[in-house]
């Protein structure tokens, strides 16, 4: 197998100021995320994009070679993680690397680790499109979630006759931490259109996504208190 790591990282962040390089236990938030990877990839596998020359200057610190600097067209609020997987993955198939597999992983999973990693890894085929974590969803459409109709009426989202939560039908959540893609199904398809994808289940602490201030507080409980422990 050879596989591309990619972790895409930009310098803006409007949720938490600087996130994917402030410190959170002490160590910075990519590091996290680059030590689960470097526990199952040689540095030489392992991709971080980032448009930032400070997150270059952090990265490179922790000993791991940042190839380029995204170009500005890659740098905007509206760049799309496809189009960030497409340079990096072009860049290193002109460097005579091509990958038979990527693995995305966001630095905003700090409590995703490297079993994690590994066991999603083991469950893709180059039959699927794509293996993705999850976590089961508290927010299940045939229960809680609704939406409105043409007059303004609440309906259900997805209908189903279940007066339990527990009864209804399990519904995954994608959560951010894992991606195993499939390179020539994503150079053929974007990824949201991707057809052929194979759940990888993890637990909610472990699916904790640093996206606001209140779970960037969360996640400092957790590790000051050691109910997650890396």
């Amino acid at each position: 197998m050879k596989p591309l790591i990619i972790i895409p990282v930009r310098g803006g962040s409007k949720g938490i100021p600087g996130k994917n390089i402030k410190k959170l236990g002490g160590k910075p938030l990519i590091q996290y995320t680059l030590d689960a990877a470097r526990e199952l990839f040689s540095d030489k596998q392992i991709c971080v994009s980032t448009d930032s020359p400070k997150i270059k200057e952090v990265v490179e610190h922790l000993g791991l070679e940042v190839p380029f600097l995204r170009p500005d067209e890659l740098a905007s609020d509206t760049a799309s993680t496809y189009d960030v997987l497409l340079h990096a993955l072009n860049y290193y198939e002109d460097k005579k690397y091509h990958p038979d597999v990527i693995i995305l992983l966001q630095a905003t999973s700090p409590f995703r680790t490297s079993k994690h990693i590994r066991e999603a890894l083991e469950l893709y085929s180059n039959e699927y499109d794509m293996v993705v974590s999850v976590k089961e969803t508290k927010s299940n459409p045939y229960y809680v979630l609704f939406e409105e109709d043409e007059d303004g009426w609440l309906t259900k989202s997805k209908t189903g006759s279940f007066t339990r939560r527990q009864d209804a039908p399990k519904v995954w959540e994608y959560n951010g931490a894992v991606y195993v893609i499939n390179p020539k199904s994503l150079r053929e398809k974007n990824h949201f259109k991707f057809r052929k994808v194979k759940k990888y289940v993890m637990d909610e602490l472990s699916s904790i996504d640093l996206d606001e201030e209140l779970d960037w507080r969360i996640s400092e409980f957790l590790l000051k208190e050691q109910i997650v422990q890396l």
